[in-house]
């Protein structure tokens, strides 16, 4: 099952939801507007909601009659609550989009909750993708992949701890029992030609698979 969360950013970021038929949506505040916009329905809806307008707040309420509105001040992000209810279904994976754009410092926060939950839930895979890339995080062990056509180029990246042990088997540059220090950009880049592995001995590995606008 896919539960995917739609945030409040700009709308040419967000992903094509036709790829993703038979998910349960949850918006996240403003996000929660852009499913009825793309006519999507969702299942749940989380946030303070105080990036939305007075006339939109109704908009939502009339969906969730229930609606529990979070206050502004929390410790918890709108994103984190999302994350929260989404694991509620037992997902197999979880998306989150409409998180790339604008505010940078909101962006770091979703990876850093994001890598969180990867850590908390392993058996569960979270993505977060737009309309050029997907990201997500790679534990130790070893990571079958097949090449999708809508990502060109694969880049490795380390994100708490330096990671050891990278080995890359099925791409364009082969990597054998290498270790990716912070401040490198030698693993950026590569390509996947068919079906490939990722080998990690130690530390989680951000996996960024991108496109040319």
């Amino acid at each position: 099952m896919n539960v995917i969360l739609i945030a409040g950013g700009p709308a040419d970021e967000l992903p094509d939801f036709s790829l993703f038929p038979s998910a349960i949506y949850i918006g996240i505040d403003s996000g929660t507007l852009a499913l009825f916009e793309k006519g999507i329905q969702p299942d749940a809806a989380v946030g303070d909601f105080d990036s939305v307008t007075a006339d939109d707040y109704k908009k939502i309420r009339l969906a969730f009659p229930d609606l529990a509105r979070s206050p502004s001040e929390k410790d918890q992000s709108d994103t984190e609550l999302g994350l929260e209810k989404a694991m509620t279904y037992k997902p197999e994976q979880v998306i989150l989009a409409g998180v790339t754009g604008g505010r940078l410092d909101h962006y770091m926060s979703v990876l850093h909750i994001m890598y969180h939950y990867q850590q908390k839930f392993t058996k569960t895979r979270f993505l977060l993708i737009n309309n050029q890339n997907q990201i997500r995080f790679l534990s130790p062990g070893i990571h079958e992949l097949e090449k999708d056509t809508r990502y060109r180029y694969v880049s490795f990246y380390p994100f708490s701890e330096e990671v050891q042990g990278l080995t890359l088997a099925g791409f364009k540059y082969s990597v054998t029992n290498e270790n990716i220090p912070f401040g490198t950009t030698r693993f950026v880049s590569n390509e996947l030609l068919g079906r490939g592995t990722v080998e990690i001995t130690s530390g989680y590995c951000l996996m960024v698979e991108s496109s040319d606008a």
